[in-house]
């Protein structure tokens, strides 16, 4: 891949000179030769099949991301890194799977101390060395470091926040510690807290549930949707002014619970509150577009439009699959499970100048490829110790890819399990869903088979456990995934070491 983008780059910012001791590039945002502007749209808790562009049978109307994926390409086979939150958001943003870190299941609390290393290569940091503005606004959940009162647990909202975004390479952020239900609830802006806690609120509603907590003066549950969308639009406009590349990472905190839809949505997808939420998250991403198209750097704006993993239960399952909606379309399972709902999510991209208008990717990738995927748009190669699960998607987009680029592709359920993806098998090292639906870890049938092989080619519902018809490839499956958590890496490069233990079986080996 030739380095032409990034050449460009820094010969611009030579010409403007050095701003604050980093490299700028002056390059006009409008030019389809500079540097690609990047927007990341991450959303919380949606199923794959809630989006009509992906799902012919959806009873949720999306036409802001149909007309996304008709304007760009859809990935059919795209996976989180993980059935749940913080994992997967630490794999968008490192290029690392997270087990390889000390969070080897389940995810932060929103008292969490800081999970990804400041002297970690993130997309930001790397972005950032090459000439671009970073800014994150939304969702981090990825923990930071609130300062505590002396000598006591209790936190100080007066102090500054350390270990945040800012630490990993990002050069703006205002964002929430975690998911909207976890405390405290205030918003931090570069390191301090916005407005200090003046209450408590919580609520046990079905919908708008949220756990107990502090809560500060500008903190609006139902607004806070609303809000984030409002400074990513102003952020978008504000940099494509300033005609200098830029990378807004934009993790949405719907329609995870609190399911909050605001007034102008209660009711609108006839359906329940979730599918009015989805729908509101449709409206939140129609305003990013019309930002990026009405700023003259359409042509050249990356967007990027996922999610961090399946449809949570709390959407209430049965109520929608009594009006004929089914979040996971025709996937098993949902958010923190082993089986495909757990962890197939939406992918949609949309480049003007390089993606084809109404195309279909059916190749496998992970939200671990974003950093590899900006190192290749940059001509540029990454260190043997950054992104060691990244694969660049950039043949995909430009439509030079002729085959699959992911040797293979490790799922992560939140109690830890672990199954892996190469071509049409899919082996799960565990005899149930690892998560949430049945069979609960611990309550598979007796004498249920340790593991499970599922031809997808055959079998994408995965209903038929084949593992006994297939032992050769139990084991070649096995062993890979043995490999690649003992080189520390599942891509070509120096071996590197993981953060602790990290075996592959939660419980005995057959």
């Amino acid at each position: 891949m030739t380095n032409y983008y990034y050449v460009v780059a820094i010969a611009l910012a030579v010409v403007i000179g050095i701003e604050s001791g980093q490299v700028v590039a002056a390059a006009d945002s409008g030019d389809s030769q500079s540097p690609v502007n990047i927007v990341y749209v991450l959303a919380d808790d949606l199923g794959y099949g809630d989006l009509s562009c992906l799902n012919e049978h959806s009873k949720i109307h999306t036409p802001n991301l149909d007309r996304l994926a008709r304007e760009g390409m859809i990935f059919t086979d795209a996976h989180s890194g993980s059935a749940v939150c913080t994992p997967t958001r630490y794999g968008v943003l490192t290029g690392r799977y997270s087990w390889r870190s000390r969070l080897k299941q389940g995810v932060l609390g929103g008292y969490s101390s800081h999970l990804i290393d400041p002297d970690r290569l993130t997309v930001a940091g790397y972005l950032k060395q090459h000439g671009y503005h970073t800014a994150c606004i939304g969702k981090w959940h990825l923990g930071w470091d609130w300062a505590r009162k002396e000598g006591k647990k209790e936190v100080d909202f007066t102090r500054p926040v350390k270990n945040g975004p800012d630490a990993n390479g990002f050069d703006y952020y205002y964002a929430h510690c975690g998911s909207l239900d976890m405390a405290p609830y205030v918003y931090v802006e570069n390191g301090r807290v916005t407005a200090q806690p003046d209450r408590v609120t919580e609520s046990e509603d079905k919908y708008g549930w949220w756990r107990k907590g502090p809560t500060g003066t500008d903190f609006d549950h139902t607004d806070v949707l609303p809000n984030f969308t409002r400074r990513a639009v102003t952020y978008i406009r504000e940099q494509a002014a300033r005609r200098r590349p830029f990378f807004l990472y934009l993790p949405l905190p719907a329609p995870h619970t609190p399911i909050l839809p605001t007034e102008e949505f209660q009711g609108k997808s006839g359906l329940n509150p979730y599918g009015d939420f989805v729908m509101m998250v449709d409206h939140c991403m129609g305003m990013i577009q019309r930002a990026v198209d009405e700023s003259d750097v359409r042509d050249n704006t990356l967007i990027v439009f996922t999610a961090d993993n399946g449809c949570s239960p709390e959407a209430d399952f049965e109520e929608l699959a009594q009006k004929h909606h089914h979040p996971s379309y025709k996937y098993r399972g949902y958010k923190a499970d082993i089986y495909e709902g757990g962890h197939r999510v939406p992918f949609i991209v949309r480049w003007p100048a390089k993606v084809k208008a109404g195309s279909t990717c059916d190749y496998t990738i992970c939200l671990t490829d974003l950093l590899a995927t900006c190192a290749d748009l940059l001509g540029d190669d990454l260190p043997d110790n950054a992104g060691e699960d990244s694969v660049s998607i950039l043949p995909y987009l430009d439509g030079s890819a002729t085959r699959s680029l992911r040797e293979a592709t490790v799922h992560h359920s939140i109690r830890g399990h672990f199954a892996i993806r190469q071509g049409r098998w899919k082996l799960a090292l565990c005899p149930g869903s690892g998560g949430w639906s049945a069979p609960k870890p611990g309550e598979a049938p007796e004498g249920a088979p340790p593991v499970q092989l599922y031809d997808l080619s055959q079998d994408v519902a995965e209903t038929e456990n084949v593992q006994d018809r297939h032992p050769e490839i139990v084991e070649r499956l096995t062993a890979l995934l043995q490999q690649y958590v003992d080189r520390g890496r599942s891509t070509p490069g120096k071996p590197q070491k993981n953060e602790g233990d990290t075996p592959i079986w939660r419980t005995s080996r057959p």
